[in-house]
């Protein structure tokens, strides 16, 4: 009977084993597991210490493996956006710009800036895709230098020296066969009197024989002495005279320093004495630079569209001009200043013969001459296109005496700054070579 009733026990744990809930099964776990851990720390010989050491290790296991699930997951996304990027830059370059639109939204959803994270080395089908955005460091060394690289990639042919050959096969004699002393006279011609040093530049971008022979130390040796004279004998601080010319101040050759000056004055009053009219005055002030010196200097209320093609060259048929000459000075302050000394035009009076008869009255004759200081300064993203007013006086030298009359102009808000207005038209060939 006791056998009987032990099984009838047994098969009802069984049942109730059975029909127990998933929660029950856990929590009876965790009073298992809780049992064997409070036995085990009722133990003799299991110091504190070693309580810890097993949890924590078992933590800091949990958390590598979820590390390194989590990186081998963001790897897989990055490599799938990085196919989806390159197979939409495949689709942009055949033209299907609606495909390669798809494609990139897909890429940008699973890795926001996968754009930045792609070495464009080769796309993953190996058909090349990507080849034309492979980034050479050997490149961008060799952009550091390119006088030095170009010259090493200089091929000789017959001991003769080859700067550049004929893109095509033809009858007739290529610039290439000239001798680099022809070809260098060329050059100075391009550069001309006037120091076209923009049109060097632009020959220069030709081939990388013109390269080498716009860099030619003695193009700019020669244009520096043109604009400084004996003062640039040394290089010092510079390490080439081109770098001399575009560094140093200096004024500029290719266009026209302007100012536009306005003020109100107060006009005659009315007939009836109601009111008093009042004029805007607007006026320009041109200042035009030349490489040997020479300066021009009008003052008109003309616009500069009507005046500056005026100012090409120093025979102009403008009678309000004035003429004269200019120096740079370099004070121990490092401020570049320009000086210069103008005069009008002279003009010759022809003889009234109809009153040849008559005494005159014999008129004092004297010359006149304004003098003027400016401070060269750069103002934005140009250099040297600035010019403010130092001073500005007028010399009147009587040729009977010799006694000369000096008036000093006060500097106020009527001497506004000059700004440098580049002209195209002013890089054209002078008339004789650098």
């Amino acid at each position: 009977m006791a056998e009987a009733e032990e099984d009838c026990h047994s098969d009802v744990r069984a049942e109730d084993d059975e029909n127990e809930s998933p929660a029950e099964t856990d929590l009876q776990a965790q009073l298992q597991m809780f049992r064997a851990q409070w036995m085990f720390e009722l133990a003799p010989g299991v110091g504190s210490s070693n309580l810890e050491t097993r949890p924590c290790r078992a933590t800091k296991g949990s958390l590598l493996k979820a590390a390194d699930t989590k990186g081998k997951q963001e790897l897989a996304k990055e490599e799938k956006a990085r196919e989806l990027f390159l197979k939409a830059v495949e689709e942009e370059q055949n033209g299907a710009l609606y495909e390669a639109i798809k494609f990139y939204r897909r890429a940008m959803q699973l890795v926001p800036d996968i754009e930045f994270k792609i070495t464009y080395t080769r796309s993953p089908d190996g058909d090349g895709v990507g080849n034309s955005y492979m980034e050479d460091n050997d490149d961008d060394s060799k952009m550091a230098d390119l006088l030095s690289c170009f010259q090493q990639q200089l091929t000789f042919q017959e001991s003769v020296l080859k700067l550049c050959q004929p893109e095509l096969e033809s009858n007739q004699t290529h610039i290439s066969e000239l001798p680099m002393e022809v070809l260098m006279y060329i050059f100075r011609w391009v550069v001309s009197s006037d120091l076209d040093l923009r049109s060097l530049e632009q020959l220069s971008q030709v081939c990388r024989g013109f390269y080498i022979c716009a860099r030619d130390p003695e193009i700019w040796r020669l244009a520096c002495l043109k604009v400084w004279g004996r003062s640039c004998i040394k290089l010092v601080p510079y390490t080439s005279w081109r770098e001399m010319f575009l560094e140093r101040p200096r004024v500029r050759f290719d266009g026209v320093y302007i100012s536009k000056t306005t003020y109100i004055r107060q006009g005659e009053q009315s007939l009836d004495g109601f009111y008093r009219a009042w004029h805007q005055v607007e006026y320009y002030r041109y200042i035009r630079f030349f490489p040997d010196g020479h300066v021009m200097v009008l003052t008109t209320p003309e616009e500069p569209q009507s005046i500056v093609p005026r100012l090409r060259t120093r025979s102009t048929r403008t009678d309000a001009i004035l003429l004269g000459h200019y120096r740079l000075s370099q004070d121990t302050d490092n401020q570049t200043k320009v000086f210069a000394v103008i005069t009008k035009k002279k003009e010759e009076k022809p003889l009234d013969y109809k009153y040849r008869y008559f005494r005159r009255v014999p008129v004092q004759e004297a010359d006149q001459s304004f003098h003027v200081g400016l401070q060269l300064c750069s103002s934005g993203h140009q250099r040297f296109n600035k010019l403010i007013w130092i001073h500005h006086s007028c010399h009147i030298t009587y040729k009977s005496t010799g006694e000369t009359a000096v008036t000093a102009f006060e500097i106020d808000k009527m001497y506004t700054p000059l700004f440098f207005a580049r002209v195209r038209s002013y890089t054209a060939f002078s008339e004789r070579p650098l």
